[in-house]
């Protein structure tokens, strides 16, 4: 069966999904629990509003033996392109109304500047050739225009000590970067909150994870490792990060004394720079 109507669209997507399931005479409670997956989350892609992640993609087309039709669904035709094990988070960050995320040695995506990310994309195993690190790099910074509405998302973040310190790039690219966040926070634009090197161990030293909540669909968690990444919708996983998330919080420093923080390690670096 041929793929139809608008083929990277996730309303392609879903009625592509929907005419398979039809098709091997599985309601979608019954095609849900023979590929490990909510009923929901399998409604939500045929609806369009969501696409599986690459392990779900592929579990769809063992179940409904499709030969890996699901699993190589083209991109979206706005040639955006991201870390395949990020396509779905970065696809429910776009539709989010609150944010809430932990990084530990990394500026989050959406608020690095074009010089930080541009080194981040430039690093790395396999190396990538200019194109296509220019070409995530477009991605990345397109992902930062969720920031332009004051309003939507309402996004707080989290950052360990290590992600100021770290030096990538120049100390003129990190002093930019932390200027630009100390902007965004002291412009009630989002809220910040550093998690210091005397907290010692905290919850979410483990890795990083990104909390996003929605409209009209229940909450999701997106937890990252080295070249891997899932977003998870099962409601106690959810309410596990939560958990993790308010418990880590409260061992930050404020959000005045963490812009405070960012700033004195920007002058740092802007000396550093001189």
């Amino acid at each position: 069966m041929a793929i139809e109507d608008n083929p990277g669209s996730r309303t392609g997507y879903g009625e592509e999904l929907r005419r398979r399931r039809e098709g091997a005479k599985l309601t979608q409670e019954e095609l849900s629990q023979r590929a490990i997956m909510s009923r929901t989350h399998i409604a939500h892609i045929e609806a369009g509003r969501r696409r599986p992640a690459l392990d779900d993609a592929r579990r769809l087309d063992q179940v409904l033996q499709t030969g890996g039709v699901f699993e190589r669904f083209p991109p979206t035709p706005d040639g955006r392109k991201v870390a395949e094990h990020f396509e779905a988070a970065a696809e429910l960050e776009g539709q989010a109304t609150v944010i809430h995320e932990y990084a530990c040695t990394l500026v989050p995506g959406f608020l690095q500047t074009e010089a930080y990310a541009r080194e981040v994309l430039s690093s790395g195993f396999p190396a990538r050739n200019d194109k296509e690190r220019d070409r995530l790099l477009a991605t990345r910074l397109e992902r930062a225009r969720i920031l332009d509405d004051f309003d939507s998302p309402v996004v707080w973040v989290l950052l360990d000590e290590a992600a100021l310190r770290r030096p990538i790039g120049s100390p003129g690219v990190m002093a930019e970067q932390l200027a630009h966040i100390a902007e965004l926070g002291s412009r009630r634009r989002m809220r910040v909150h550093v998690l210091p090197y005397v907290s010692g161990y905290h919850a979410l030293l483990e890795g990083p994870v990104k909390l996003m909540w929605f409209e009209d669909l229940p909450p999701v968690a997106y937890m990252e490792g080295l070249k891997t990444g899932k977003v998870w919708e099962i409601p106690a996983v959810v309410r596990q990060c939560q958990s993790a998330y308010d418990q880590a919080l409260g061992d930050a420093l404020s959000h005045r004394k963490s812009l405070n923080l960012i700033r004195s390690v920007a002058e740092e670096y802007e000396h550093a720079r001189h």
